[in-house]
């Protein structure tokens, strides 16, 4: 199982010209499917003017799942052409999008299939590509008395508290890196009244 992936830092921008058309490209870290479309959704509407807003996303530390969508092109001209940005960088956690204003010039099949690679392309090397590590999620419930106990474990480089509530009994969901979480989940189980769990 991977313990690491490579991913991008941050949003950035690229841009391809071709005969009168213009291809926007934006290229940006996501983690899960539900943050990709609200993205998709959010460029749609910015971009209403546009021909064509086409993307691809590819997630999971092993780009176990990807998706794309041509938005009205011919098939596999741009979701295709994009999703292979991703691969051939070996990136994941990733959404790229494709704005097109058509120029008035038709490119023809393969003129798109190069148009949309290279829009892709450009944004991913306007960007930085770095290596995270994989996490999982785990829920901790303990009785306050525990707090100290508990809080002294999960100071730690390798957590993250994604949420927490604290009352006589406590509850806290957890990040918690890969190659670290067994390691975690041992000591917690050493804690009296201490209940951890993946999520």
């Amino acid at each position: 199982m991977n313990t690491s992936y490579r991913t991008l830092a941050r949003l950035s921008e690229g841009l391809y010209k071709e005969k009168m058309s213009k291809f926007i490209s934006f290229a940006m870290p996501v983690t899960t499917e539900e943050e990709a479309k609200a993205k998709i959704d959010e460029y749609r509407n910015t971009y209403h003017d546009a021909r064509h807003v086409c993307w691809g996303y590819r997630l999971g530390a092993a780009g176990e799942l990807s998706r794309s969508s041509d938005n009205g092109e011919p098939s596999g001209t741009a979701g295709k052409p994009i999703i292979g940005q991703c691969l051939s960088n070996g990136i994941t956690n990733v959404l790229i999008i494709v704005v097109r204003y058509f120029g008035g010039i038709k490119l023809g099949t393969g003129g798109l299939i190069v148009a949309y690679r290279e829009a892709a392309a450009d944004a991913i090397s306007n960007n930085e590509i770095i290596e995270r590590a994989v996490e999982k999620d785990v829920t901790v419930e303990f009785d306050y008395l525990n707090m100290d106990s508990v809080m002294r474990l999960i100071k730690d480089e390798y957590v993250t508290v994604k949420e927490r509530h604290f009352d006589n009994r406590c509850r806290m969901t957890l990040s918690v890196q890969l190659t670290y979480a067994d390691t975690l989940m041992s000591a917690l189980s050493k804690i009296e009244g201490v209940t951890a769990e993946y999520n």
